[in-house]
């Protein structure tokens, strides 16, 4: 199974991430330790790591008075942002394409299916986190962990909370991400490359329309 493979701190992290991205966190919230470490059934030890590796990708801003807390969005920073990830994340499609093993795809279809159901049920949030593990595992594929580690850095200055809690935006992902998968499925790099364009673009497009100008 994927992420067996990581510490437990790293495990922590990823679930912070999505709950960050997902909205279950959100921007400017708190993040205590203790809760975390119950609802986890861990210790607060990896907890504590996990935040300063978040601290470190910028996803959570920690001092001495109110412990961590989840970095508010920067709205001036976000065109900078598109286009850093439209250049990497194009990187990662083209490598999972080319390294996808039939497995593989089938673990992506079977996320993608849990994301459309999500969103079917009208569970935003749950939605969202599924958003965020189909990308991670998207890019899990490509194994090009300094690239997929600069994305995600770039994931914690973006506004995925804001973007897919838009109305209709479900819709247009579930329909954005057959078409990667498509592409993907048909070892079509172009195709997969174009199609994660699209999907970026969209969900920018998205941004600007709700974002008083």
């Amino acid at each position: 199974m994927m992420m067996d493979h990581k510490t437990k701190e790293e495990k922590v992290a990823d679930y912070l991430r999505e709950g960050i991205i997902s909205g279950v966190y959100p921007r400017g919230s708190r993040l205590k330790q203790a809760e975390i470490a119950e609802k986890l059934n861990l210790s607060i030890t990896p907890v504590r790591e996990a935040l300063k590796l978040l601290e470190a990708e910028g996803y959570v801003a920690r001092d001495s008075y109110r412990g961590a807390s989840v970095v508010p969005f920067d709205a001036n920073a976000s065109d900078e942002i598109l286009q850093l990830r439209l250049l990497l994340e194009a990187k990662l499609v083209q490598a999972s394409v080319e390294k996808a093993t039939t497995s593989d795809i089938e673990e992506l279809y079977a996320i993608e299916k849990e994301f459309e159901q999500a969103f079917s049920s009208g569970n935003r949030a749950a939605a969202r986190g599924i958003n965020y593990r189909f990308h991670r595992r998207l890019y899990d594929i490509a194994d090009l962990s300094h690239t997929q580690h600069f994305v995600q850095v770039l994931w914690a200055r973006y506004p995925f909370d804001v973007i897919n809690a838009v109305g209709g935006r479900g819709d247009r992902a579930i329909r954005e991400h057959e078409e990667i998968l498509s592409a993907l499925a048909s070892r079509d790099v172009q195709a997969a490359v174009m199609s994660m364009r699209k999907h970026i673009e969209s969900g920018w497009d998205v941004l600007k329309s709700e974002t008083p100008q």
